[in-house]
């Protein structure tokens, strides 16, 4: 019986031993491949402690961690929060009421007052939504605001920040085998929020899943059109919040077709927006 069971053992023992060598064979082989493929290996990453992120298959978690650090640069190095509490309730305030009726109502929002008299609004990843107080003081009224909060969430629930991301790394070589590692995801996010690049499709998605958001909140969707044609009207050159494409007549006239009744909602009160926002005068 031991004459038979110890070389059975010894065989089995063979073929794992050339089991475990095929593997780790087959490891070096490919992670000698994606080095030779990028500037850094995967031992230098994990040794060095850089989180690499797959932006085909990024999380809410890891999205809500990268606008984060976004948020954080901006707000140190780019743009100045207003520090006015009132004005800075009332918009976060018109958010976590959008927020509820959006494509992503699972992931933490941040609305944020940037002190800046330019018309403009930008969002980033992660939930991330700055309003200026130039855009604030051209609205009439709060359903012209929440019209703008709730395209700026539109933007994210498509994740085009993302997508943006995405596409920038690829252009700037930084998209490796690996991924991108966190701290260039940080610096193109501040980039893309900076140039706000937004295309025709991710405008007119914006405003369709808005116009969406901002009904199903109970807002009256008149606010979307009047603010955008008031704007339009100004002259000159178009406001940044504006100057993209499609050009604003057509996203006026695609909005006006999916709107059967514009003052059905709340928010057109224009003595109350001016009690509420009475900081900006």
């Amino acid at each position: 019986m031991k004459q038979m069971i110890f070389p059975l053992i010894r065989q089995l023992g063979k073929r794992w031993h050339y089991a475990v060598l095929s593997l780790f064979v087959a490891v070096g082989l490919i992670l000698g491949s994606a080095q030779t493929a990028q500037s850094f290996s995967f031992f230098d990453l994990f040794r060095q402690g850089v989180q690499v992120f797959q932006l085909s298959n990024l999380s809410d978690e890891q999205e809500v961690k990268l606008g984060r650090q976004i948020n954080e640069q901006l707000v140190n190095n780019e743009i100045t929060l207003s520090r006015n509490q009132q004005l800075n309730r009332y918009v976060d305030g018109i958010g976590q009421r959008l927020v509820p009726h959006s494509d992503r109502a699972d992931i933490p929002y941040t609305f944020q007052v940037v002190k800046d008299d330019s018309v403009n609004a930008f969002a980033t990843m992660g939930g991330f939504v700055y309003i200026h107080t130039g855009l604030m003081a051209a609205a009439d009224n709060e359903s012209e605001l929440a019209s703008v909060v709730a395209h700026e969430i539109g933007h994210i629930t498509a994740r085009h920040a993302v997508q943006q991301m995405k596409q920038r790394a690829i252009a700037q070589g930084l998209l490796s085998a690996a991924g991108l590692d966190e701290s260039a995801a940080v610096q193109i996010g501040v980039e893309l929020a900076v140039s706000r690049p937004n295309s025709r499709e991710d405008e007119l998605e914006a405003d369709k899943k808005g116009l969406d958001t901002l009904t199903k909140a109970g807002y009256a969707p008149l606010g979307m059109i009047s603010f955008m044609e008031k704007l339009q009207q100004q002259g000159g050159s178009p406001p940044s919040f504006l100057s993209t494409h499609p050009a604003v007549s057509d996203r006026i006239e695609i909005l006006k077709a999916q709107i059967d009744n514009p003052r059905q909602g709340n928010g057109l009160n224009t003595s109350i927006y001016q009690r509420r926002t009475q900081a900006l005068r």
